[in-house]
């Protein structure tokens, strides 16, 4: 058994590197193909991690009355941080002296604005709190709890961008959508090629040996014996394409995410191409043996009649 797997595998390389130029053709077009299904997987871990860049920035500001006690102010964020779990992803609660320094320091540069709150003897600013959501959908789940008749009587007013933040969170949605339909058909387009190159390769080979066939049915080999280097041969450029496409793309994100880390800042495509250097291969080697072995069989069945 060892010795016929052997023989096979001798065999189908033998063949891979007789036939030269075809292969190098072959495994080209399977780069391609593979470069592209990467591509793919990377462009969709980008897009949703824009996708949750946005929805890290949705958060409903609730602004109490001058007259709210701040016990009261922290039994509402208790209640959310004990009751809405599944709703609120982080509760903060924002004194009025806190407010105040943070709004100095977003405006230090600007003299009006700060010789105006020198001249003011009160602290204007309201104490709040800062709600961020698990999913902007939930929104009026929140709106409903802080608007019940307990609540709406501390509660001066609910700033929320979550209407804002929803549409540009269903525009990019779509946009997802729409690359990843247009990308799949492409893929799928240059699979097929990479397809019937190499199920032309091996009907070329299959064709070249019919004599080298012919003479191993007669001394008695099996029908496994002289389908199996042209198998090998399909797993030879699926295996050699995945190499090559692994290889292609390290430049091209090298490049690339410099542009994405702008785009999405919470995202660093170089630092997780090259951490998970190991599962994208595996990907690409399991794309890549089964394009290969699907061209091969079919290539087999329909051109070496034994």
């Amino acid at each position: 058994m060892l010795t016929t797997l052997f023989r096979i595998v001798k065999y189908g390389l033998q063949s891979f590197w007789r036939n030269g130029w075809l292969s190098t053709a072959t495994v080209i077009i399977m780069a391609l193909a593979l470069l592209m299904f990467q591509g793919l997987l990377l462009s969709n871990i980008l897009m949703t991690a824009a996708v949750d860049s946005i929805q890290d920035k949705i958060d409903v500001a609730v602004y109490f009355k001058k007259d709210a006690t701040e016990t009261q102010m922290l039994a509402i964020r208790d209640k959310l941080e004990a009751d809405f779990t599944q709703v609120v992803k982080a509760v903060r609660y924002i004194s009025k002296e806190e407010a105040l320094e943070v709004f100095k320091s977003r405006h230090q540069e600007e003299a009006i604005i700060n010789q105006a709150l020198e001249e003011l003897n009160d602290n204007p600013l309201l104490p709040s709190l800062s709600i961020k959501t698990n999913d902007p959908n939930d929104y009026p789940i929140l709106e409903e709890f802080l608007s019940s008749s307990d609540n709406s009587a501390i509660i001066e007013k609910i700033s929320s961008q979550t209407q804002a933040n929803r549409d540009a969170i269903n525009r990019l949605n779509k946009i997802i959508s729409t690359v990843n339909k247009l990308g799949l058909v492409f893929t799928l387009f240059i699979a097929l090629v990479a397809c019937l190159v190499a199920f032309n390769t091996i009907r070329l080979a299959i064709y070249s040996n019919r004599e080298e066939i012919g003479i191993m049915k007669l001394v008695g080999a099996s029908n496994i014996f002289a389908k199996g280097p042209y198998i090998v041969g399909g797993i030879m450029y699926g295996v050699i394409g995945a190499v090559v496409a692994l290889i292609l793309a390290a430049p091209l994100v090298n490049i690339s995410s410099p542009v994405f880390k702008r785009l999405v800042p919470d995202m660093n495509l170089e630092v997780y191409f090259y951490g998970h250097l190991r599962e994208l291969f595996f990907y690409l080697l399991i794309a890549g043996i089964g394009l290969g072995i699907a061209s091969s069989w079919i290539a087999i069945r329909r051109y070496l009649k034994i």
